[in-house]
C-alpha cells in the first residue's frame, strides 16, 4: 500500500466511521442509558462485526449474494426482523440503575452488536467500497488484510466518540421522561435506517 493510498484510506475510514449510521445510533443510546464502560462491548462488537464483514466480502461473499438474489431476499427479511427487535430493546431501555435494582437493564452484548453489522446497510456499502477501492490485484490478500488493520485502528476510537457523546448527554437527559423520549427517537432512527433495504434499494454498486 502506497503512502498516498494509506492517507486516503485513513481519511475514508474516519469519515465513514464517525458519520451517523445505525451502529452509531445504538452507541449513542447505550452511552446515555448505560455509560461508557458498559458500552465498550458494543463498541468492540460493532467494529469486529464490520471488519469480519469486510474480510468476508473481500473473500467473495458480496458477489455470491449478488448472484443469488433469493438467498439475499431471505436474509433481508431476517435482517429487518432483527433490527426491529433491537429498536424495541432500545425504546424500552431505562437509565442506568443502581446496584440495588432487582432487574437492572442490560445493554446489548458483544455478539449481538457483531451480528447487527450483518443487517446494517451502511456497513455493507462501506465494506463493498473499501474492498474494491483500497486493495491491489497484484497482492490482493496482503493488501486486504492491511486495509482491515488500518480501518480497525481508525474505526475503534471514531465510533467510541458516539458512546462518549451519549455519556455527555446524560447530564441533559436528567429525568426518566426525557430519557424515554430520547430512546424512542433513537429506536425510530434505527428503524428508519432500514428503509432503503425494505424498499429494495440495492446495496450493490
Amino acid at each position: 500500500m502506497t503512502f498516498e493510498m494509506l492517507v486516503a484510506l485513513v481519511g475514508f475510514a474516519f469519515v465513514m466511521s464517525i458519520s451517523p449510521g445505525p451502529g452509531n445510533f445504538i452507541l449513542l443510546a447505550s452511552g446515555v442509558n448505560f455509560g461508557f464502560r458498559r458500552s465498550v462491548p458494543i463498541v468492540l462488537g460493532i467494529s469486529a462485526g464490520f471488519l469480519s464483514m469486510v474480510l468476508a466480502v473481500g473473500l467473495g461473499l458480496g458477489p455470491f449474494l449478488h448472484e443469488n438474489q433469493s438467498v439475499y431476499a431471505v436474509l433481508k427479511l431476517l435482517c429487518a426482523a432483527y433490527v426491529f427487535w433491537l429498536a424495541l430493546k432500545i425504546a424500552r431501555s431505562s437509565p442506568m440503575t443502581n446496584a440495588s435494582a432487582e432487574k437492572p437493564e442490560r445493554p446489548i452484548s458483544f455478539v449481538q452488536a457483531s451480528l447487527f453489522q450483518l443487517v446494517n446497510p451502511k456497513a455493507w456499502a462501506v465494506a463493498l467500497i473499501v474492498t474494491v477501492s483500497y486493495t491491489t490485484p497484484a497482492d490482493y490478500l496482503p493488501s486486504l488484510l492491511a486495509m482491515i488493520v488500518v480501518f480497525a485502528v481508525v474505526n475503534l476510537p471514531a465510533i467510541s466518540m458516539w458512546a462518549l457523546f451519549g455519556v455527555g448527554l446524560r447530564q441533559l437527559l436528567n429525568d426518566p421522561v426525557k430519557v424515554r423520549v430520547f430512546n424512542i427517537a433513537m429506536a425510530l432512527l434505527l428503524v428508519g435506517s432500514m428503509i432503503p433495504v425494505l424498499l429494495d434499494v440495492p446495496m450493490w454498486s
